[in-house]
């Protein structure tokens, strides 16, 4: 990937937010906020933190007990596999995204966390399914304009947020052209 390309805007990397342009017209990502979990010469992926599913937790996984949560929608790919993101250190094989938010880990730990309740609902998100971009289609997107990538991922806007207003949230806080963007409505023509 060429240094320069991004020279005016924040890079795609691990641990970054890719917001959906206002006009992104797949209903997949439409208003999505997806935590880029990697990017390399490979890929990328990462997780739609704001799209929860039909379905709790508990019915998805019978070993997760009275978790009546939403699981999220984390993507259009695979959407019959789960993954997690949980701020719990000391799991094993977890993988750090950014300061305090891991990725995956052993899941038999997990499960005996959240049982003795070591391990709160509100410190862990479930997702079915993931996002991914083959070797270039990310910076692709980018180039067209698809995505907003932002610095501002942080625990209390993966956590403690509320999915319906994380995507017009992130937006203001970026603020100027941004905050614009977080007004901008669904459909257009009804304005």
């Amino acid at each position: 990937m060429d240094f320069f390309k991004y020279k005016n805007k924040i890079k795609p990397e691990k641990g970054r937010l890719l917001i959906s342009e206002p006009f992104l017209p797949d209903p997949n990502f439409e208003r999505t906020i997806i935590l880029l979990c990697e990017n390399n010469e490979e890929g990328s992926f990462g997780f739609v933190l704001n799209k929860p599913s039909l379905a709790n937790v508990s019915d998805v996984m019978d070993d997760i007990k009275d978790y009546n949560s939403p699981a999220m929608v984390g993507g259009p790919v695979q959407q019959d596999t789960l993954h997690y993101l949980h701020r719990y250190p000391g799991i094993d094989d977890a993988v750090e995204i950014l300061d305090g938010i891991f990725w995956g880990g052993n899941f038999e730990r997990i499960l005996f966390l959240l049982e003795t309740q070591q391990l709160a609902h509100k410190d862990i998100r479930f997702f079915l399914g993931y996002s991914g971009w083959s070797a270039g289609q990310l910076e692709e997107e980018l180039d067209h304009d698809s995505w907003i990538v932002s610095d501002q991922a942080s625990e209390e806007l993966i956590f403690d947020t509320e999915p319906e207003g994380m995507w017009k949230k992130t937006l203001k806080i970026m603020g100027g052209r941004f905050s614009v963007y977080s007004n901008y409505p669904k459909d257009p023509r009804l304005n």
